[in-house]
C-alpha cells in the first residue's frame, strides 16, 4: 500500500498522519483521552494496635504500619496532596475464633476512624470489612464444625462490625469477605439502625489471587490452614465476575470493586459496561511489590510504569483506583495528571 503512494522522488503522499497530534507535550496533553485524577485515588493504610509491630513493611518498600496516633498526621499530608480518601486495615492485639475484636467499639480501626474524622474531617474514611485479620485461624469468617467458613453465621458478624464502624463515624464500609448475600444483609442492617445514608463499597469481584502475598505479611492475615478458594473467585472466570457484580448491585452496593486490577482489566471493563454505579479497582500488594523490586534492580523506570498502569485502569473503565502508589503519584503530579 505504501508503494502505491510513492512519488517518483521517493516521497510518500499521505493525508492521514496521526503523528501530527503527538508533536509536543502540550499537543499530547490537549488530545489525551484518559486522565488519572488524584481525587479518584484511594490510599490504603495499615494500622497496628499497641502490641503489634509498626514501621515499614519489608515486602512493600515505602508502605508502613502506623500507630493510631500517627494516622492523623499522615492523613493531613495526603489531604494537602489532593488525596481525599483512605482505606483502613487493622492489625489487632487480640484474635479469636469469632473475630470479636473486629466489632469492639474500642478496636484499632474504630479508634482510627475517630482520630481521622476529628483531625481531618474532610478526609473520606473507608473501612475494609473482613475478619481475616481478627480470627486466630486467618479465615474470613466463622468456621463450622467441619472447619469450613459458615456463610450465614459470618453475615451476622459482618453486620455487627459494620455498625461499629458506622458508630465511629466511617464514611464508607467496604465488605471484602466474598460471603454470599453480604451486601443485602449489610444494607438491611445499616438501614434498620439509622445508617441508610452510609454507602457500601463492595469487593464485588475478588479473586483468589497469588498477588496478595505481601498484603498478608502487612496485615498478618495468612490462613493457618487451607486457602480461600472456597469463597474468593477462581481467576479464569469472567462470566461469574459479571454475575457477582450484578448480584451486589441488586443487593444495594453503591460502588463495585474489582480486585486485583492489573491482570483483570478486562473485568474492570466488563463490570463498567453492565453497571451504572462507580467502579473501583484495587491494585494490590503484589502489583506494588513487583514494580518496586524491578525498579530497585534498575530494570524498569518506576514512575513511567506507575503512570502507564494507572492510566490503563482508567482506560479500562475504573472511576476509582485503590493503590499503594497514590501518595507518590500525587507527590509527582500535584493536582493534574502527567504530561508524558
Amino acid at each position: 500500500m505504501i508503494r502505491d503512494l510513492l512519488r517518483p522522488s521517493g516521497t510518500v503522499e499521505l493525508t492521514k498522519r496521526p503523528r501530527r497530534l503527538r508533536s509536543s507535550p502540550t499537543m499530547r496533553d490537549l488530545v489525551r483521552e484518559s486522565e488519572v485524577r488524584i481525587g479518584s485515588l484511594v490510599q490504603p493504610l495499615f494500622i497496628a494496635d499497641e502490641g503489634q509491630p509498626a514501621g515499614e513493611i519489608a515486602s512493600m518498600p515505602g508502605v508502613f504500619r502506623y500507630r493510631v496516633d500517627d494516622v492523623a498526621p499522615e492523613c493531613r499530608t495526603l489531604a494537602k496532596l489532593g488525596i481525599n480518601a483512605v482505606l483502613l486495615f487493622g492489625i489487632p492485639d487480640r484474635k479469636d475464633a469469632v473475630a470479636s475484636s473486629a466489632h469492639d467499639p474500642a478496636g484499632v480501626v474504630q479508634r482510627t476512624i475517630r482520630a481521622i474524622k476529628s483531625a481531618v474531617p474532610e478526609m473520606l474514611v473507608i473501612a475494609d470489612l473482613c475478619n481475616c485479620e481478627y480470627t486466630d485461624h486467618g479465615h474470613c469468617g466463622i468456621l463450622d464444625e467441619n472447619g469450613e467458613v459458615d456463610n450465614d453465621a459470618t453475615l451476622e458478624l459482618l453486620g455487627r462490625t459494620a455498625l461499629s464502624y458506622a458508630e465511629a463515624g466511617v464514611d464508607i464500609v467496604a465488605p471484602s469477605d466474598m460471603m454470599d448475600g453480604r451486601v443485602g444483609y449489610l444494607r438491611a442492617t445499616l438501614d434498620g439502625s439509622g445508617y441508610s445514608a452510609l454507602p457500601i463499597m463492595s469487593y464485588a469481584v475478588k479473586f483468589a489471587s497469588g498477588f496478595y502475598g505481601p498484603f498478608r505479611e502487612a496485615a498478618d492475615s495468612t490462613p493457618h490452614f487451607g486457602d480461600r478458594r472456597g469463597y474468593q473467585m477462581d481467576p479464569p472466570n469472567a462470566r461469574e465476575a459479571v454475575r457477582e457484580a450484578l448480584l451486589d448491585l441488586d443487593e444495594g452496593a453503591d460502588i463495585l470493586i474489582v480486585k486485583p486490577a492489573l491482570a483483570y482489566m478486562d473485568l474492570i471493563r466488563a463490570v463498567r459496561e453492565v453497571s451504572d454505579v462507580p467502579v473501583a479497582c484495587y491494585s494490590v500488594s503484589g502489583e506494588y511489590a513487583m514494580v518496586k523490586a524491578a525498579a530497585r534492580n534498575g530494570w524498569i523506570d518506576e514512575d513511567r510504569i506507575v503512570d502507564e498502569t494507572l492510566a490503563g485502569f482508567v482506560r479500562a473503565g475504573a472511576d476509582i483506583i485503590i493503590t499503594y502508589f497514590a501518595k507518590s503519584y500525587a507527590q509527582r503530579h500535584g493536582t493534574r495528571g502527567p504530561a508524558a
